[in-house]
């Protein structure tokens, strides 16, 4: 057994941090930022969604950015987070710019998932008005917006 912490991050499709010899991490839960250090008693706790900061022995800063997970401590040294999703990152700066750009994808797919919801929503009123009031459907169009083809 080395000195240090044992940490692992993992997510259901891949464990993203497995490092042996850390010297500290700091997470937070809802109940604020806490920290870990070696011989730290066994502990559980649900994740707010942070970025993850840990030190190894050359004292060097890693980071992963969480949306929320599963943090537990056991035998003083293995620490073991299980999130949905995570980004790991050396640096703050660019860990913060990658986690912008993926929020501003699943921004634009969301919009792009309302739209189509939004469609078909319309296209099935159309379909259920031209069946309760048959011969009625030409008036639909303009209630509607767009003749459908």
């Amino acid at each position: 057994m080395s000195d240090g912490l044992h940490l692992t991050i993992s997510t259901p499709r891949e464990r993203l941090v497995d490092a042996d010899g850390i010297v500290s991490v700091r997470a937070a839960d809802d109940g604020g930022s806490f920290g870990i250090l070696p011989r730290h008693a066994d502990f559980l706790t649900m994740l707010a969604p942070c970025v993850i900061r840990w030190r190894d022995r050359d004292r060097t800063m890693r980071f992963c950015a969480v949306r929320g997970g599963v943090l537990t401590v056991s035998r003083g040294r293995e620490v073991a987070v299980a999130c949905r999703e995570a980004l790991v990152g050396d640096r703050l700066e660019e860990l913060e710019a990658a986690v912008a750009a993926r929020r501003a994808r699943e921004s634009d797919a969301d919009r792009v998932a309302r739209v189509a919801e939004m469609r078909l929503h319309t296209r099935a009123m159309r379909q259920i008005m031209r069946y309760l009031v048959p011969g009625a459907h030409d008036g639909l169009e303009t209630m509607f917006g767009e003749r459908e083809r």
